[in-house]
């Protein structure tokens, strides 16, 4: 039995589902490498230039746990998931830097996929899939649309407030009776649920007593809705996701008491979007906060940060809702004289 080793690592939080099943159900064993630590973060440092985001430097890091214990790493290359819009320039060209960084690497199982050139990507991938693992046409193409459901099924969970941990895993973790505060978390998937890189974000609200919500436990309509008015569409997928979802919070600010973006040093795409969405929140006098994280980013400080933000969350809302979150007043007073 052919051993394909998955990195839990970028979009591992979004397509793990469906490249288990195709890869099980083509016969294959498939290994997956632990949550992300400390280790796994210096094997990828120390096997990439200073230049390369921490989330690449994470992946080349999980890719090297598995190298020695499967036949292939899946790595797909993914330039584009959905029609006019594109996924990050460096995951497009991540297969390559793995094989030519000088390391040694693990045989790589990775097929293109560009959906921005039309459905005959899908074919091209399956057919460089097959020929590497050995497989015939039609098992191939009966594992790809079997596994095209599990997707779908995982979003229904997504949607009732789970991980995407919990939400493959069958994992769960319990509210906390009598939460009165919601926050969304946004980002990239793999800043926001990557325990090293988030440095335990999540967590550390939800022991506050804080529910959190975040892009992709939002439906698309209201992704769409925030999205609505742009001057132009964003050709960024993920990027597009969650300025979507920061937008539709601002434009609803029922459904969350707040907003933390956590984006990673040195990418240009999350400085972008966390500037359009501070801006917005800005305007509309609504509590955000922008976390910015690396390699060497430590979950200590974070928590001073993150404690900061509840407690000015809770009073606003309780003590001063006159006082913005950004210090400004809302409502001056009338003079009595």
């Amino acid at each position: 039995m052919v051993t394909i080793g998955v990195p839990r690592a970028l979009l591992y939080y979004i397509y793990f589902p469906m490249w288990q099943r195709f890869l099980t159900d083509l016969g294959c064993k498939v290994v997956l490498s632990p949550p992300t630590n400390e280790r796994i973060l210096n094997l990828g440092t120390q096997a990439t230039v200073d230049e390369v985001c921490a989330p690449v430097k994470v992946a080349f890091g999980h890719v090297l746990d598995l190298a020695d214990k499967v036949d292939y790493v899946f790595v797909p290359r993914l330039v584009s998931v959905e029609p006019r819009a594109y996924i990050c320039p460096k995951l497009m060209g991540l297969p390559d830097m793995v094989k030519h960084s000088g390391n040694k690497m693990p045989e790589l199982l990775s097929p293109d996929v560009d959906l921005s050139r039309g459905k005959m990507s899908i074919a091209r991938a399956l057919s460089e899939a097959r020929h590497t693992l050995g497989k015939s046409v039609w098992p191939t193409l009966r594992a790809f649309y079997l596994s095209l459901g599990e997707n779908h099924k995982v979003e229904q969970r997504l949607m009732s407030g789970l991980t995407p941990e919990e939400a493959f895993h069958g994992t769960a973790w319990r509210r906390t009776p009598g939460v009165r505060m919601k926050v969304a978390v946004l980002g990239h998937p793999y800043n926001v649920y990557d325990p090293v890189l988030s440095m335990s974000l999540i967590e550390q609200l939800r022991r506050s007593g804080v529910d959190v919500v975040t892009a992709e436990m939002l439906p698309q309509h209201k992704i769409d809705v925030g999205l609505q008015g742009l001057s132009k569409e964003l050709f960024w997928t993920l990027s597009k996701k969650v300025l979507g979802a920061g937008l539709y919070f601002v434009k609803t600010p029922r459904e969350v008491d707040g907003i933390i973006v956590l984006s990673s040093f040195g990418c240009g795409l999350e400085s972008l979007i966390a500037d359009l969405l501070e801006r917005n929140a800005r305007r509309s006098e609504f509590p955000f906060m922008h976390l910015i994280g690396d390699e060497h980013s430590g979950e200590a400080g974070v928590v001073t940060r993150v404690e900061a933000f509840i407690d000015m969350v809770k009073g606003r809302s309780e003590h001063a809702s006159n006082i913005s979150s950004h210090g400004n007043l809302q409502h001056r007073p009338t003079s009595t004289t």
